[in-house]
């Protein structure tokens, strides 16, 4: 498998760079048409909320979903997160327990910002209690958790909405449009850029802050000594709680892949991956710099790859300056290509963006914002824009890529029964043991 490089993956964006930030008037009419249509809440029907997991990608959704609802009860593991949320809402209620919370008879819904490995218990836990859920991705720390949260959801005829907010911006939505109506003609080739992870450590540990319940927070995951750089925003880069930069960033763009191919409710059947060099011992342990290869039932190819711009290390990429970025998404056809990433879409010609889809073209499912779309789900019971089995098909693509990454071979995957052909001990890693009492029995 040969690397792709950056130059590659962006070749030929000059050619279309006057295209690069604007989205045709065309296609924003219709956006606009589509909002209007969109059943509103009154001005007596704001829902109560209840933040679960209040550091700063909490407080950030909270903010925004304050503007639809009424934050009502805070929770958090780490009491200096609720002290500082409460700074923005001081009249809400405070839990360090989330089941105490959904104990609530007067909540409505539940903003899961809490590290990856908290999110499923969470969600089910909070759907069984009748609780709405807006979910940060990725969805799930398994493919596993993934199949189970997905049936819950169903059992509870509940609203989940997951945090992959790219549904609802306008360039994605356009170009993922585009191609599923074949102005691409044969789409041939997904490529995507994820920003590399962080090559850090050794780190050592330390003593366990006063504020904070490092056995609650570790959750499912086998108990270990403190260190600072395994709490909080550097869990991802730990394989135990994360997938590094593939889950986090590829449960963004991943999800537009398997959007604009069609492959949103499926997924591939032959996956193969390998990291780009070591990591340090006794520091992060999801691969930082890596390549993998999908294909698909009908000889699609999809490659993700990581890639750096701001330092040796990537540790800047997390949250890269916009409209200056390689990563993103090129879908390439027998007619040309799209890019598209925050904020700026790009096509080998300017009509492939500029020319109208004809009436007759198929509608992808249109928002126009995130939360306001799962807000008006919630009034209307209809599936938000990234319901749960989407969620789940777009972390698993992540997830196969990290399994696939791990294993060094090559992978066949039954993207119906959900398992990996001839290869037990890859099926193993499908889900993942589970520390009492921090496992299913918890939220049954």
């Amino acid at each position: 498998m040969s690397a792709i490089s950056r130059r590659s993956f962006l070749r030929g964006s000059a050619v279309a760079a006057a295209a690069c930030t604007v989205v045709p008037g065309w296609f924003l009419e219709y956006r606009q048409s589509m909002a209007k249509a969109a059943p509103k809440l009154g001005a007596n029907d704001r829902p109560a909320i209840a933040l679960v997991g209040c550091g700063g990608q909490g407080r950030y959704d909270t903010s925004l979903a304050a503007k639809y609802g009424e934050v009502v009860a805070l929770c958090d593991v780490d009491s200096s997160h609720t002290a500082e949320a409460l700074k923005t809402w001081p009249k809400a209620q405070v839990y360090s327990d989330f089941r105490k919370l959904l104990e609530r008879d007067d909540l409505h819904a539940i903003i899961n910002g809490t590290p990856d490995h908290w999110h499923t218990l969470i969600n089910i836990a909070a759907m069984r209690a009748g609780k709405d859920v807006y979910s940060e991705k990725p969805l799930t720390l398994t493919i596993d958790e993934g199949r189970r949260l997905v049936k819950v959801a169903k059992e509870t005829g509940r609203i989940l909405q997951t945090g992959s907010q790219q549904r609802s911006d306008a360039k994605f939505h356009l170009a993922c449009e585009l191609v599923r109506n074949g102005r691409l003609g044969k789409l041939t080739e997904v490529l995507v850029n994820l920003p590399a992870g962080p090559k850090r450590g050794p780190f050592m540990p330390s003593p366990v802050p006063p504020s904070l319940d490092w056995d609650f927070w570790q959750g499912q995951i086998a108990a270990t000594e403190y260190i600072k750089e395994k709490c909080h925003g550097s869990f991802r880069y730990w394989y135990d709680y994360s997938g590094g930069t593939m889950t986090d960033w590829g449960a963004h763009h991943n999800d537009i892949a398997l959007w604009g191919s069609d492959m949103e409710r499926t997924g591939p059947v032959k996956i193969e991956g390998k990291p780009r060099g070591e990591m340090i011992a006794a520091g992060f342990t999801a691969a930082s710099e890596y390549e993998v290869h999908y294909e698909y039932a009908n000889g699609l190819k999809h490659i993700c790859q990581s890639v750096i711009e701001n330092g040796p290390d990537g540790s800047q990429l997390s949250k890269p300056s916009a409209g200056n970025f390689p990563h993103g998404v090129k879908f390439a056809g027998s007619k040309g290509w799209i890019f598209v990433t925050r904020g700026r879409i790009e096509a080998s010609e300017p009509e492939i963006l500029s020319e109208a889809l004809p009436a007759s073209a198929k509608k992808l499912y249109a928002s126009a914002n995130h939360f306001e779309n799962f807000f008006d789900c919630m009034r209307s019971r209809q599936p938000t824009i990234c319901e749960p089995e989407i969620g789940h098909r777009s972390v698993s693509i992540c997830h196969l890529g990290v399994l696939a990454i791990r294993t060094g071979r090559m992978l066949h995957w039954d993207p119906v029964k959900e398992q990996f052909e001839g290869d037990a001990d890859a099926n193993k890693m499908v889900s993942r043991a589970m520390r009492k009492p921090y496992d299913y029995a918890m939220v049954s």
